[in-house]
């Protein structure tokens, strides 16, 4: 321990130290609440030379065919992928982009410890990370709800919040700022966490729930937005956004119509059709979206990227000409669910090189073995 060796030498250092420090915004005590979300949690951040990286981790998949040698053996290939690319990636932040758990092939008894294996490589490294839920975390004995209350009990460094009116089957709808240096007033770039709900009910007595992001959702956005904006001021030069959603919105089934292997790189094996986008597993929901997209585009600006999992075989980005904005699916990450010879496994990495909006960030998939493709830049310039 250091010693000083009089109190002018103390005042001294304490004095330097107080120079060092960064500056505190004097408006940072004037935010409020429901605009400092994580009061007790540490801020997320850029790093100090401006960059910031995301990775996405999604159709984890975890706990399928719990009943034979084969599912666990799936679960312990997960865990090492995310071991691994934890390690080399080391990511300022992660998300999961639901389809954690395989709900139907879990028991009711053991199905929320599937999180326990999820989190503990992100616990292990302590990374800070959130969640959203997809159609298999709602099953007979699942819900996104227990996902997210075992994920709570567990996980010191989750920023995953639950919307009020979300109910059980649909409560991962929040948002998580991230600021370029920790004592500034306002953020840089907000991360929107959307729930598409999807998969059956709870119980016996099991239904469908309905597949796309409940319509209230679509006033949540232009109420939260318009907090923002009276308290930080416009977005336009100063707030970045990039938005994630298990199942794609219905209004990507179009875009994958006309992609073109050049300007769109990345895997291309999947059907988009029945149950592959929002709102479409019953023919008579199609549209039933709509108010959410139509929301999200309208109310959120610098907008970035959506970005969604959910069909496996999928891993390009395109431009969605109705918004004018990019779409990009994730990597299948798990090797529970569906898959094929050749579609490997790996994430979605996301490298922010500024805190400016006006600064697109670069993105591109990285398989298991450290194999990177498909890298495009989120830009305005971006066909």
């Amino acid at each position: 321990m250091r010693m000083f060796a009089s109190y002018a030498t103390l005042a001294a250092s304490v004095l330097t130290l107080v120079r060092a420090a960064p500056a505190v915004d004097p408006r940072v005590l004037s935010v409020p609440p429901q605009l400092n979300p994580y009061p007790t949690q540490p801020r997320i951040t850029f790093r100090p030379d401006g960059t910031l990286k995301l990775t996405v981790f999604s159709d984890l998949h975890y706990g399928e065919n719990a009943w034979d040698v084969w599912g666990p053996q799936q679960d312990v290939n997960s865990t090492r992928l995310m071991k691994r690319v934890l390690h080399d990636e080391q990511p300022d932040f992660v998300v999961l982009n639901g389809d954690l758990i395989t709900g139907e092939n879990t028991f009711k008894e053991n199905s929320t410890i599937y999180i326990n294996e999820i989190v503990s490589s992100l616990n292990e490294v302590k990374v800070p990370f959130c969640s959203t839920y997809g159609n298999h975390d709602n099953n007979p004995n699942i819900t996104h709800l227990a996902e997210y209350l075992r994920e709570k009990e567990i996980a010191p460094h989750s920023y995953t919040r639950m919307m009020a009116s979300g109910g059980e089957y649909g409560p991962g709808t929040y948002w998580v700022p991230i600021y370029a240096h920790p004592f500034d007033f306002a953020p840089a770039l907000i991360l929107w966490l959307f729930d598409s709900r999807a998969g059956n009910t709870a119980g016996a007595n099991s239904v469908p729930v309905p597949d796309w992001v409940d319509d209230s959702v679509a006033t949540w956005i232009e109420q939260e937005t318009q907090l923002m904006d009276s308290v930080w001021g416009p977005p336009e030069n100063t707030r970045g956004a990039v938005a994630f959603v298990h199942i794609p919105p219905y209004a990507i089934q179009q875009v994958w119509e006309n992609l073109n292997s050049t300007i769109n790189p990345g895997l291309d094996a999947d059907t988009l059709g029945q149950g592959s986008t929002q709102a479409t597993t019953n023919p008579a929901s199609l549209g039933n979206d709509q108010k959410f997209w139509d929301s999200l585009n309208t109310n959120v600006k610098n907008l970035h990227a959506v970005i969604s999992g959910h069909d496996h075989g999928m891993e390009w980005c395109a431009r969605e000409p109705t918004k004018n904005v990019i779409f990009c699916f994730d990597k299948h990450s798990g090797y529970g669910g569906y898959s094929s010879p050749g579609w490997d496994h790996g994430v979605r990495n996301i490298l922010f090189t500024s805190p400016d909006p006006g600064d697109g960030p670069l993105s591109w998939i990285r398989l298991e073995n450290g194999t990177t493709r498909a890298q495009v830049k989120l830009d305005k310039d971006y066909p």
